[in-house]
């Protein structure tokens, strides 16, 4: 019985020691983020815009808010204006192949967003309508291809990172606005929709992951009692049309948290 206690307190004593000794669980990498893109990936609209310059990227973002809240590392290379030769040109210096995480909002600029809206803010029903129309058409005819070399820089660049491509909201709902008919919501509205559908479609070509914003934003649109988008605003017209810092924190990050975890 002694020999038997005696091997037991040195098995048990071997085992604590090893307890002691064992390393521990290593903590898992922070993420190498950047995120790319146009002013709805900038931030414009939401403020707090440091001494980005023209680029407006604000510190609400979505970008940063998530980076911040998961401590990436992180490059902020989105730029206000930015279209998809803006990203090809000058954006994706910012990747490599320790990248893990990109994000990205492009598109609008490549159909004329700004041109779009401005014409629908203060043109008649006629020139809203066929100002749309002229962007629709674009979508269908270059916007593909335009996205498919992004995305395939991106992968080229960036072969081990994850790509989460975020989509634009819907500006307006049914309800009244003003400065804007029904005829011109139902013209700008169905364009975002058309535009999402594009989108998602050459996303899924890619293979990289799509989070469509609508649903985000839905009920929070311009003219709403409670809007995370901006409307016009004659006194900072870049910032009309755009998120806010309410906008980016409830509709965009939260989109994203969604996909990320």
């Amino acid at each position: 019985m002694r020999i038997a206690r005696t091997l037991l307190s040195l098995l048990l004593g071997s085992v604590t020691a090893f307890a002691l000794v064992a390393p521990a669980q290593a903590a898992p990498l922070a993420e190498n983020y950047v995120a790319l893109g146009d002013s709805y990936a900038s931030g414009t609209g939401a403020g707090s815009y440091g001494n980005s310059g023209s680029c407006l990227r604000s510190a609400n973002a979505y970008a940063p808010l998530w980076a911040s809240a998961h401590g990436a590392t992180f490059t902020f290379a989105a730029c206000s204006g930015a279209d998809s030769a803006d990203v090809l040109g000058g954006q994706l210096g910012a990747l490599s192949a320790a990248t893990t995480l990109v994000t990205i909002s492009i598109g609008g600029n490549d159909i004329g967003f700004a041109d779009v809206v401005t014409t629908c803010t203060f043109g008649s029903n006629n020139t809203c309508v066929n100002r749309v129309n002229e962007a629709r058409a674009q979508a269908q005819t270059i916007l593909p291809g335009r996205l498919d070399a992004v995305y395939t820089a991106i992968r080229d660049r960036a072969p081990a990172a994850r790509v989460i491509v975020l989509g634009y909201p819907r500006l307006f709902t049914s309800g009244s606005c003003l400065l804007f008919s029904s005829t011109k919501r139902n013209a700008l509205n169905t364009a975002a929709n058309e535009l999402s559908d594009i989108i998602a479609g050459r996303v899924a070509a890619a293979g990289f992951v799509y989070e469509d914003a609508r649903d985000n934003f839905a009920g929070h649109e311009v003219c709403t009692s409670s809007p995370w988008i901006n409307g016009i605003n004659l006194g900072n017209i870049v910032e009309s049309y755009h998120p806010n810092a309410t906008g980016h924190r409830n509709g965009y990050l939260a989109a994203l948290n969604g996909v990320t975890g």
